[in-house]
């Protein structure tokens, strides 16, 4: 069965992020087409980029590295929930994703974003980046206006229509991770 890792994206105190993340997953469990799995990246406390270069698939130096590289390669897709900063995603998740290269490529990805204008700004800033990874973003995007979606700022509350949005996300993710295993079965 596909499995797809759902990244909370941010690790402030307070963060939006955290019900953004149970929101999609506690949707994602309601499917039986999929496996998937929160991860929390407070739960792989990654200190800027400490590997030497070039990276290749297992052959890391520290023991965060490989335990973050085991985790992401045991997934075929990935939902990313990434907080808008300064028109941009966190740096945390750039620096996780920085971390990596072979375990991300031939693996399909979808993005849910939150922010002033939805997090749109942070999700064109990562389609570039998992492009050079050779990740295969889809087309729908949840975008979580913190004025609509979010009572107080603070309280997600959905509209219908992003209920709907997620539904696809989904689908596109776990058709195209499906898709993509025999590009990662020939790696």
């Amino acid at each position: 069965m596909i499995r797809i890792g759902i990244i909370l994206g941010s690790t402030r105190p307070n963060r939006n992020g955290e019900q953004v993340a149970k929101w999609v997953y506690d949707a994602a469990t309601q499917r039986g087409d999929a496996e998937f799995e929160l991860v929390d990246l407070r739960d792989y406390p990654l200190p800027h980029l400490d590997e030497p270069l070039p990276p290749s698939m297992g052959q890391y130096q520290n023991e965060h590295t490989k335990e973050w590289a085991e985790k992401i390669a045991s997934f075929d897709g990935f939902i990313m929930v990434t907080p808008e900063y300064n028109h941009s995603t966190s740096g945390v998740l750039k620096n996780a994703i920085d971390y990596l290269s072979a375990e991300w490529a031939n693996k399909a990805v979808g993005f849910v974003s939150y922010g002033g204008v939805g997090g749109a700004r942070a999700v064109e800033h990562l389609r570039l980046v998992v492009g050079e990874l050779q990740m295969a973003d889809v087309r729908q995007q949840v975008a979580l206006s913190l004025m609509t979606e979010f009572e107080n700022f603070s309280v997600l509350k959905p509209g219908e229509y992003n209920v709907q949005a997620l539904g696809v996300l989904f689908d596109q993710v776990i058709a195209w991770s499906t898709a993509l295993a025999p590009l990662r079965d020939a790696a």
